[in-house]
């Protein structure tokens, strides 16, 4: 059975582990990170937490009611490195675009705690701001409600969607990177015209442009039906 989590400030160790180190939800979160980037989500133990930390792995079941729950913590806090610094401006396009890069960008800058969270809903304090504000934005600018809901439910899931695509290549060996990109230089840009005309006028173009990542385009094409569809219900 899980044990209970209780409070923040009843759960602090009083003294620190043997390294000097003082216990919070926050380093455990912050040095999860570290051995996901490091090891992979194979690497995320109990025990490997709790080697890093200098505790007992049963000592992190004083913050966290098992590892889910942990991962549910690591899916938050990644989106709230995404709202630190952000606020609205007042121009809802502006606004979303910015929500959106910086979510995509936090996820990509931890591509394994990405691929472990990015489809998760965590109920918690960051993501319930994110989602607070997404809506808010839709809702001053002047969108009907059912058209709020509509637009916020595509622009969180395409968000996180590339955050998870682009994340599995990211989190790929290096080689197995090099040897992907490598294809649209290679096979595609080979192909003569007699069998693949269209792959064959587009190979320069394909070469630069599938190296990079396409939510920026996606989101701006979401945001152009988006204006449209707010300029036809004015």
């Amino acid at each position: 059975m899980p044990k209970p989590v209780v409070p923040e400030e009843r759960r602090r160790r009083r003294r620190p582990t043997r390294s000097g180190t003082v216990l919070s939800e926050q380093l455990i979160v912050a040095t999860a990170l570290r051995l996901l980037r490091e090891h992979g989500s194979s690497g995320l133990t109990a025990r490997r937490l709790g080697l890093a930390l200098d505790c007992d792995p049963s000592t992190l079941y004083r913050y966290f009611r098992g590892m889910d729950d942990l991962t549910l913590a690591i899916g938050d806090a990644l989106i709230g490195q995404a709202l630190r610094g952000w606020a609205p401006t007042g121009r809802w396009r502006a606004d979303l675009e910015a929500i959106g890069l910086r979510i995509h960008a936090a996820y990509v800058a931890h591509p394994q705690a990405a691929l472990l969270t990015a489809s998760r809903v965590t109920g918690r304090a960051h993501e319930l701001a994110a989602d607070e504000a997404v809506l808010d934005v839709l809702r001053r600018a002047g969108f009907p409600l059912p058209e709020t809901v509509r637009i916020y439910h595509a622009f969180i899931d395409q968000t996180l969607a590339f955050a998870a695509l682009d994340s599995a290549s990211l989190a790929l060996p290096t080689a197995s990177q090099r040897a992907d990109e490598d294809q649209w230089r290679s096979t595609y840009a080979r192909l003569p015209r007699t069998t693949h005309p269209r792959i064959a006028e587009a190979a320069p173009l394909l070469a630069r442009r599938m190296l990079t990542s396409a939510y920026p385009t996606a989101l701006d094409m979401l945001l152009d039906s988006a204006a449209t569809r707010l300029e036809a219900a004015g």
